[in-house]
C-alpha cells in the first residue's frame, strides 16, 4: 500500500484548515453591519416594530410621511446605512409613506444579522405595515433584493422593486471560491430564485451594466424564474453595482413603475 506523501498531507491540512475558517468566519465576510446614525441625522421620524423569531428583537427605522395610505418599504445592501436613501426616495415617490429599515446589527438594532432572522424581521415589519396602510410595496437593493423577494412570495406586496439583484448568494460564492463546496459551507444561502415562481406583485428589475459584484448571469438566474409577464427590466448601461442610485435613470424607472400616488 503506497504511503501518502508528505506534501499531500500538508495540502490537505491547509485545505481542511481553510474550509474551517470559510465555516467559521463566513458571515463576517457576507454582512458588514452599519453604526447609529447620529441623532437626528436621518430628518424622519423613527419607526420601531418588534422583529420575528423568539425572543423577538425591538429594532429600529425609520419613517418619512407615515399618515399617507400607500406605503413602500426599503431594504439596503450588506453593507449599506439605509437612512442615506431617504432623500433619493423622497423625491421620487413623494406621494408615498417610506419606511426604511436596516436589518438587526444594523444601524444601532440589537442581535446579529442571519438570513433566517432578516427574514423573520421583515415579514414582521410587513404585518405590522400592512394594518396602518391601504398597500404596502418593497424595494430591495442587493442583498435587500433577496429579502424583498422572499417578502414578496409570502405577503401581498402591491409592487416590487429589485435593484442591481442576484438568484443565490450561494452561487455568488462559488464562483468567488471555486475550491470550496458552499453548498454545504454557506448557513445564508439566500436563494432568491425558489422565490421567484412565487411572486404575483408587479416587479421591476434594475441592472448595472458595470455590475463587478454581481454577474448579469446571476441576475439572469433569478429573472428566468420571475413571471416574465409582469416583470420589467431597465438596464443601466454605465452605472455599477455601488454608484446606480446616482445615475437620473435610476428614480426615473422608480418613478414611473409607480406612478402616481393613488392611482
Amino acid at each position: 500500500m503506497k504511503r501518502i506523501s508528505p506534501v499531500l498531507k500538508v495540502l490537505a491540512t491547509v485545505y481542511l484548515l481553510l474550509l474551517l475558517l470559510a465555516f467559521l468566519f463566513q458571515r463576517r465576510l457576507l454582512f458588514f453591519p452599519t453604526p447609529a446614525p447620529a441623532p437626528g441625522q436621518v430628518g424622519a421620524e423613527e419607526f420601531r416594530w418588534a422583529g420575528g423569531g423568539d425572543p423577538a428583537p425591538e429594532l429600529r427605522g425609520w419613517a418619512l410621511r407615515p399618515e399617507l395610505p400607500e406605503a413602500v418599504v426599503y431594504f439596503g445592501g450588506n453593507a449599506e446605512s439605509v437612512e442615506y436613501s431617504l432623500a433619493l426616495l423622497d423625491a421620487a415617490l413623494p406621494g408615498r409613506a417610506i419606511y426604511l429599515l436596516p436589518y438587526r446589527g444594523y444601524s444601532g438594532n440589537p442581535g446579529s444579522p442571519s438570513e433566517a432572522g432578516i427574514q423573520a424581521d421583515a415579514l414582521a415589519a410587513f404585518d405590522q405595515l400592512a394594518e396602518r396602510h391601504r398597500s404596502v410595496a418593497v424595494i430591495g437593493r442587493s442583498l435587500g433584493s433577496a429579502v424583498a423577494t422572499a417578502l414578496a412570495a409570502r405577503r401581498p406586496v402591491e409592487r416590487l422593486v429589485l435593484v442591481t439583484p442576484f438568484d443565490s448568494i450561494q452561487r455568488l460564492a462559488q464562483r468567488q471560491f471555486p475550491v470550496f463546496p458552499m453548498f454545504l459551507l454557506l448557513r445564508d444561502p439566500f436563494e432568491s430564485w425558489r422565490n421567484g415562481p412565487e411572486i404575483t406583485a408587479p416587479t421591476l428589475v434594475l441592472v448595472a451594466g458595470r455590475d463587478r459584484v454581481v454577474p448579469r448571469a446571476r441576475t439572469e438566474g433569478l429573472l428566468q424564474e420571475l413571471p416574465a409577464g409582469q416583470t420589467e427590466v431597465v438596464q443601466i448601461p454605465t452605472a455599477g453595482h455601488n454608484d446606480i442610485q446616482e445615475y437620473l435613470e435610476y428614480s426615473r424607472a422608480i418613478r414611473s413603475f409607480f406612478g402616481p400616488a393613488g392611482g
